[in-house]
């Protein structure tokens, strides 16, 4: 694996500002430096403990169970799609460290030059870091990507102390900068497998009301908010809506 590196956390100035509603949830922030407002949950020491070690417990249980699905998976990805198994997505984690996220892959090799030569796709693609109808993406990986299946290596990520089971979704590098000063409130934890944003609509939801969960996911971080979330994330899950 990549070794690990520190992103410089700064508002990008030329981003586009959140909406109110957005940012009325986050506290003001000053220099890259959260100001203001109450201390957020997980700054608690033994709140970070608790989390961390429902976190492993979980991630732990997971692989051993679900070991069997991630072999077929990692077969099924090796038969139809020529390349690696195994995609590794640069994010930036706890403190804007980065770190490679493990993913099955879901797309064709070639994905970065298809989206470089097609003005009209990269477009599309920069309003949201998102496309609804990709070309990039497998018959395979468009099934994954449903039923969440492509992300289950990321509970690796999870034994590694690298990401969350719960927790606001991860950013890579370059969106960074577009969710402008809130990026030391949702870069002061790890990001996660699954998350509050997620359990409310997945990818259906607009670019700033993810930012708005999110906040508020980080601002009122509790075990019963994780445990809520956790048993919300297979119904929606095995309902495959919003995801693509």
């Amino acid at each position: 694996m990549a070794s690990a590196t520190s992103l410089v956390v700064r508002p990008n100035p030329q981003a586009q500002a959140a909406p109110d509603s957005a940012a009325a949830v986050s506290p003001t922030v000053a220099g890259g430096q959260r100001t203001g407002g109450k201390g957020l949950p997980l700054e608690s020491r033994s709140n970070g403990l608790v989390k961390d070690l429902l976190d492993r417990s979980l991630a732990a249980a997971a692989i051993a169970a679900a070991s069997p699905l991630m072999l077929a998976v990692a077969i099924l990805v090796w038969m139809t799609s020529p390349g690696p198994i195994i995609h590794r997505r640069r994010v930036a984690g706890l403190n804007g460290v980065e770190f490679d996220a493990f993913k099955f892959r879901t797309m064709v090799v070639d994905a970065d030059r298809i989206l470089a030569s097609d003005p009209e796709l990269r477009q599309a693609f920069e309003r949201n870091f998102k496309l609804e109808r990709d070309p990039r993406v497998t018959p395979v990986g468009r099934f994954l990507r449903k039923f969440s299946l492509d992300e289950l290596p990321q509970f690796l990520n999870v034994l590694l102390g690298q990401m969350s089971v719960v927790g606001p979704r991860m950013l890579s590098p370059e969106e960074v900068g577009r969710y402008g000063v809130h990026v030391p409130t949702l870069l002061s934890v790890k990001p996660g497998l699954t998350g509050l944003w997620q359990v409310s609509g997945r990818q259906r939801t607009t670019f700033e009301r993810r930012i708005e969960l999110d906040v508020q996911y980080v601002e009122r971080w509790s075990v019963w908010l994780d445990l809520w979330i956790l048993l919300r994330t297979p119904v929606e899950v095995f309902r495959g809506t919003g995801a693509f």
